[in-house]
């Protein structure tokens, strides 16, 4: 039976959204996750909501547990997660409000847990290596992709994000230095995240609201939390219908 994570949520908390709303609070081995699990349904289909950064966004994402966040789904029964996350262009075609269904990454964070495996008890056989050519799910990001095309909202079908420690924005140089490497967005919590969804072997997608330009493009200001705040606050309705939509589009299959 589907049972769909959510991660980040912003505006899914609404009563009239999510049927039988009820939360849980869960305790894992790698500690507390970033909120308590917010369990209901969706057009029918069991959801679980789980707020990145703490109901108040409190927590920076150098300090998101996301061990205990994948923990906490994997173990509530989830067989899918879908995350959301704002980010900045590094390209000139991905503009303010765009989305983007992100289909790799690069990990630019330094001072994060990236696996579940902190040793590998027995060694040898038992070391624990993920594969991670493809790390965002195939199927999820074609229904992300499909529901994008039903409600006529702009998303780019691919691009890779690169995942910084923050919590400060990228200087120019380094901003720079991310489009020379491919990067086509950027923000400070999606590698790690996709990482430990992988390692539990749980399907995972994340969609990419572009809220800035970085600070690359020098006809533009450098990005601020501000602007960052208004132009999520003014999409959040398209994140919230693309979520709806895509959700009942998901099979039992892996």
């Amino acid at each position: 039976m589907v049972k769909i994570g959510i991660i980040g949520g912003s505006g899914l908390d609404n009563p009239d959204i999510i049927e039988n709303a009820k939360d849980v609070e869960v305790d894992t081995p790698y500690g507390k996750p970033s909120s308590a699990l917010k369990h209901g349904r969706i057009k029918g289909v069991e959801v679980i909501l789980l707020a990145r950064h703490g109901r108040e966004h409190t927590i920076p994402p150098t300090q998101v547990n996301y061990r205990a966040n994948i923990h906490a789904l994997k173990e509530a029964g989830c067989t899918h997660i879908l995350a959301t996350t704002a980010c900045g262009s590094l390209r000139e075609q991905i503009g303010r409000g765009d989305f983007v269904i992100l289909d790799q990454f690069i990990d630019f964070t330094r001072l994060r847990k990236v696996s579940f495996y902190d040793t590998f008890p027995g060694g040898g056989e038992n070391a624990k290596h993920t594969p991670m050519a493809d790390p965002f799910n195939e199927d999820l990001r074609k229904a992300f992709i499909e529901s994008a095309k039903e409600l006529k909202i702009k998303a780019h079908p691919k691009g890779t994000v690169v995942t910084i420690e923050g919590s400060r924005f990228s200087t120019r140089a380094e901003s720079n230095m991310f489009r020379q490497w491919g990067a086509d967005v950027i923000n400070m919590s999606i590698a790690p995240e996709a990482i430990f969804a992988n390692e539990a072997d749980i399907p995972y997608a994340a969609v990419a609201m572009s809220t800035d330009y970085d600070c690359w493009k020098t006809d533009e200001a450098p990005v601020t939390w501000e602007e960052i705040l208004k132009v999520f606050g003014e999409n959040v309705e398209k994140v919230t219908k693309l979520l709806i939509n895509t959700i009942p589009k998901i099979s039992d299959k892996k």
